[in-house]
């Protein structure tokens, strides 16, 4: 629901800090609300301020650091578990780089939703705003890559998930181009590394490494204050609940999010007086529905036509789930693509695997595991 406040123009005019204080208690419908900017309960928000990431934020800047005199940085690796803030604490580095130098560029795409080579450059070229004009149909990889390789700008490229990425040629292209430098995301560095061929490996083993660990209690504690304090009226908030919420997520800030956002919008559904330990206990399905939707939504369309068949059988055989996602898929992917795609899954928490080769057997997940 918009929320506004109606005001009689007999009050005149009024401040804006008292508007959205009427704003804030008075949504229109008789009811007070507790999720005061939605944006912070984003999992893709990036803050104004990142807790507990001063070391790798101090490697990341000091590794881009000859692009601020229009130089080529030298390629990262950025890898760790799920959850430990490598997509934020990349964006957050580039926007603090792009807002103190000029004649340089970024764009950021996640391999995830569209995994062939062709459709990654496509999304860089318009997230670097060298593409606006490009159109899928008939698209051509190398007018992106000639648009990179003729801007006059230094260009930084973020690949996440770059682990499902069809083919090592994309990288190696990328490579090629002088005055553009990538950042990769991935969760195992080594795994990512001996998939490559030989020689997107030998190029991208000498890459820089920024490592990062599973928050801790404590800093997972912390970082979800920080969000309370940015989209929630904190006073509303109980704090014992910001410690269940982290105790449940156990290092995964993505999932302590998760949490947090479904917590206080069940507050205000059933207008709560206050976010507590049992709101989080009565949430923890539904938000974990909400991140496996978010994951399913997230799919590209290879990764979802295999998760849709395992998912429907309940139960597969390696064997009987190639031979029906060939009867499906328009133009099948090799099985060693495939084998990534299924990797991936396994990584999002959608499907779990038993046994090996041809007689490794497939299932979906519990929706509310």
């Amino acid at each position: 629901m918009f929320r506004t406040a109606c005001v009689s123009y007999a009050l005149g005019p009024i401040s804006l800090s008292c508007w959205y204080s009427l704003t804030v208690l008075y949504p229109g419908d008789g009811r007070e609300i507790v999720i005061t900017d939605a944006r912070a309960l984003r999992p893709e928000f990036v803050p104004q301020d990142l807790h507990h990431r001063d070391g790798q934020i101090d490697h990341l800047s000091s590794i881009l650091d000859p692009v601020t005199y229009g130089e080529r940085a030298e390629d990262i690796c950025i890898y760790g578990p799920s959850g430990s803030g490598k997509t934020t604490i990349a964006k957050f580095v580039l926007r603090l780089l792009e807002a103190e130098t000029l004649g340089v560029r970024w764009g950021y795409v996640n391999c995830m939703g569209d995994t062939s080579g062709a459709a990654v450059l496509y999304e860089l070229a318009r997230e670097l705003g060298l593409g606006a004009d490009l159109r899928r149909e008939g698209f051509y990889s190398g007018v992106a890559l000639d648009r990179i390789r003729e801007s006059d700008d230094q260009i930084i490229a973020v690949l996440d998930e770059v682990d499902v990425l069809d083919d090592s040629q994309t990288l190696l292209s990328l490579y090629e181009i002088p005055n553009l430098s990538i950042i990769t995301i991935t969760i195992d560095e080594s795994d990512w590394l001996a998939e490559l061929d030989p020689r997107a490996e030998s190029r991208f083993q000498s890459a820089e490494s920024v490592h990062l660990e599973s928050y801790s209690f404590t800093e997972l504690v912390d970082i979800l204050e920080s969000r309370v304090e940015h989209g929630l009226i904190s006073s509303r908030v109980d704090d014992s609940a910001i410690e269940r919420i982290a105790d449940l997520a156990a290092g995964d800030a993505r999932h302590g999010i998760a949490l947090l956002r479904r917590a206080a919008r069940h507050v205000e559904e059933q207008d709560m007086r206050s976010l507590t330990p049992a709101v989080v206990d009565a949430i923890v399905d539904e938000a974990e529905m909400d991140m496996r939707e978010r994951r399913v939504r997230s799919l590209g369309t290879h990764q979802r036509i295999l998760f849709e068949i395992i998912e429907s059988a309940g139960e597969i055989k390696s064997g009987e789930l190639h031979e029906e996602y060939e009867r499906e898929a328009q133009h099948p992917k090799a099985k060693s693509t495939r084998r990534k795609y299924l990797a991936s899954l396994q990584r999002y928490g959608l499907i779990e695997s038993e046994g090996f080769g041809r007689g490794t057997v497939y299932c979906a997940t519990s929706t509310t595991a």
